[in-house]
């Protein structure tokens, strides 16, 4: 009966300088996304709810899409440039509204 040497077989590789790199940056980019297109309702919604997280210094976990992948961060709003487009939470983070895809209201301990 035949058995697979499973991982064992490409460990050769492995001596080979920048494989194991190369091959990691191969599933990193294979792994993106496009860009979420958000339709005007879910703009809107976005909108009301940055407006209630600032009115009501609350706690937020936003997603935002960033190099081909969306990502989450928590926090709370310290500024927001309507006009530039992009807001700073307290944390020091500054994120672009054009990259925001959702926001969720965490709830108060």
């Amino acid at each position: 009966m035949y058995k697979d040497r499973g991982i064992i077989k490409w460990a050769p590789f492995d001596a080979l300088n920048g494989f194991h790199e190369t091959i990691e940056a191969y599933k990193y980019e294979k792994g993106k996304k496009d860009r979420p297109i958000l339709l005007e309702d879910k703009l809107n919604k976005l909108d009301e709810l940055l407006k209630e997280a600032i009115e009501n210094r609350l706690e937020i976990q936003i997603y935002y899409y960033y190099d081909g992948y969306i990502k989450n961060i928590y926090g709370h709003v310290k500024k927001l440039d309507r006009n530039y487009r992009y807001m700073i939470l307290d944390n020091g983070i500054r994120l672009a509204l054009d990259d925001i895809v959702d926001i969720i209201h965490l709830p108060k301990d």
